[in-house]
């Protein structure tokens, strides 16, 4: 069945952002009923889509070069895409909606939510993308609207500096996710995902130029899912408003990196090499950003390097050869680390926008239902059954149990690292006194704030269940490890939330500081010490060429040399009809000498 649903689900918050920029300039209030109007439409054709069985759209030519390039315009519509095209615009219309109050006293608020349509417009091409041309314009367009969101309050130099280091960093993958398309492209002779997988044959038989181009079109996710080493740019994203980092941390950007891994699964199973390095990446993510949660005093933050921990997992699955149980922890984390993001932004306004959790304390009676949704999500977070997390990292465990047992042993210490950070979170925040004037005089968010909390906390707890897991994996329990594996996962979140709680229960300050987690293994030291060792000293040599060897060498000199012979002319050009007599006689004498003479 031909539809055009697919071009109103995409076309629908594009046309909400031209609007919003072109109309609402006097009516600055009315940009995010637009925009929230959008995004519902969006949502709506997108829950049309997915119950329709065999639905596909209108698609159109854009470059047609054949046999050396075809590009249409036009949309992959299968399971896939289908249930991210609900996950992401279901949970961009809650955040939609959540903004509403968030930012209902914001200067910006026109240009944050033309921003905001921008982004799901960018967003839902990635998903919908059936070829790699199409996916790479829109994926760098995420980067664009995510450079505009993150540095929404741009008069602060954190939220410039973050804008600026969250693009930046993201073009360094983006240079190799390129290269690995070109390479791609040039094996297969396609850009098309269906046609590229009906030609793989034409890469496999080179097994070097697999893995070089898989591994290149990885880079691409290393970037946007903010994996080692290029993870250091979505922790200080935070600078962005609170829903913002909710959108780009639940389903949209970070997310982007694993659909893309997932879609063009085909081409990076076959490299097995290529599966092994995306693993061990994954792994290496999964524990380092845990490790570093574990000393973060910024509520914001702590969830920051959650999200990195658990797009390691993600990942990891991925490298596993296993798309399915990535996609199924895609879900379920959507919706809890959604849920825990909104949570933690109602905190910080109802506190007067304070993020620091040795400033809080005693929350759990001020902010009741913000409290209950928040712990909601917590439980699906650290895998707590029969929350959504445990079904999902479960799928993922076992599967790393079956295929390597180094990463194994890796991920379930993840996994009590998990549940140690956020029951530290959880504690000092919600429990004990009141560290301040603003914990002491908290109250609940507005209903427009707490609704998204509650209608999130229903999906985040049953979102894992078999009816939502069998669209992506088995259950754990239904794995050739029976419940070995859940069991020994449920140990390690047991003995985290108790040492959280032995550790953390009415302190005042942290009686755990250890460097180097608190300075994030000094990442941002090493970068910066790097960039000034090449990127400075290049410059330095640069400037040193510029002003004394071309300024002052060539284009000074020959300047010099015209300006000297100019001047020794002048001096012949006296004006004087004796003193001319006189050169053109001595002329010619010199001219008779040397003819004469030599």
């Amino acid at each position: 069945m031909i539809s055009s649903l697919p071009w109103y689900i995409l076309l629908l918050p594009l046309a909400a952002a031209v609007a919003i920029v072109l109309l609402t300039r006097s009516w600055p209030r009315l940009s995010s009923s637009i925009s929230v109007a959008a995004v519902l439409g969006s949502f709506v054709c997108s829950c049309f889509v997915f119950v329709q069985p065999d639905i596909r759209a209108l698609e159109l030519t854009w470059i047609d070069v054949r046999p050396l390039l075809y590009v249409p315009l036009g949309f992959v519509l299968d399971e896939l895409s289908k249930t991210m095209l609900v996950l992401v615009s279901g949970i961009g219309a809650l955040i939609h909606i959540y903004s509403l109050g968030y930012m209902r006293e914001d200067d910006g608020n026109s240009r944050y939510f033309a921003s905001l349509s921008f982004f799901m417009f960018s967003m839902l091409g990635i998903v919908l993308s059936n070829n790699f041309v199409m996916m790479f314009i829109f994926w760098e367009l995420v980067g664009v609207s995510s450079y505009l969101l993150i540095g929404h309050w741009f008069e602060r130099d954190t939220a410039a500096e973050a804008a600026k280091k969250a693009f930046l960093t993201n073009r360094i993958g983006d240079f190799g996710f390129m290269l690995g398309i070109l390479m791609a492209w040039t094996a297969t002779g396609t850009v098309v995902f269906s046609e590229m997988s009906h030609q793989l044959g034409r890469i496999t038989s080179y097994p070097g130029y697999l893995t070089v181009s898989a591994l290149l079109i990885f880079c691409g996710a290393v970037g946007k899912s903010a994996q080692f080493p290029l993870h250091v740019w979505l922790p200080d994203a935070m600078e962005g408003p609170t829903p913002i980092s909710a959108l780009i941390h639940a389903a949209t950007m970070v997310a982007a990196g694993v659909y893309m891994l997932v879609r063009v699964g085909f081409l990076v199973e076959a490299s097995p090499h290529a599966l092994s390095i995306i693993a061990w990446i994954g792994t290496i993510t999964a524990v380092m950003a845990a490790l570093i949660a574990t000393q973060q005093n910024d509520i914001k933050r702590i969830l920051a390097y959650s999200t990195i921990s658990q797009l390691g997992y993600m990942v990891m699955a991925v490298g596993l050869a296993s798309g399915q149980a990535a996609m199924f922890h895609l879900f379920t984390h959507a919706f809890f680390k959604a849920l825990l993001f909104l949570g933690a932004g109602s905190i910080i306004v109802m506190l007067h926008h304070e993020q620091n959790i040795w400033k809080m304390g005693g929350l759990a009676g001020r902010l009741g239902i913000t409290f209950l949704t928040f712990m909601v999500g917590t439980l699906a977070l650290i895998g707590f059954p029969p929350f959504s997390g445990f079904f999902s990292k479960d799928a993922i465990l076992a599967l790393a149990h079956e295929k390597n047992s180094a990463i194994f042993w890796l991920a379930l210490f993840t996994a009590f690292l998990t549940a140690f950070y956020m029951l530290r979170l959880v504690v000092v925040v919600f429990f004990g006194r009141p560290r301040s004037d603003q914990a002491r005089a908290g109250r609940e968010a507005p209903w427009v704030m707490i609704g998204p909390l509650i209608l999130l906390a229903l999906p985040a707890f049953a979102s894992g269940f078999n009816f939502f897991a069998k669209i992506f994996v088995q259950l754990p329990g239904e794995t050739e490890a029976g419940w070995l594996i859940p069991g020994m996962a449920l140990g390690a979140t047991l003995t985290g939330v108790i040492l959280a709680i032995v550790l953390y229960r009415g302190r005042e300050t942290d009686p755990v500081n250890f460097a180097p987690f608190r300075n994030r293994f000094y990442f941002d030291e090493i970068y910066a010490f790097l960039i000034a060792a090449t990127q400075g000293a290049l410059s330095k040599i640069s400037a040193f060429l510029d002003r004394w060897v071309l300024d002052a060498g060539f284009v000074r000199g020959t300047s010099t040399a015209t300006w000297g012979v100019g001047s020794l002319l002048r001096l012949l050009q006296v004006g004087n009809l004796q003193a001319y007599s006189f050169l053109f006689g001595l002329g010619i004498v010199v001219l008779i000498y040397f003819t004469l003479f030599k």
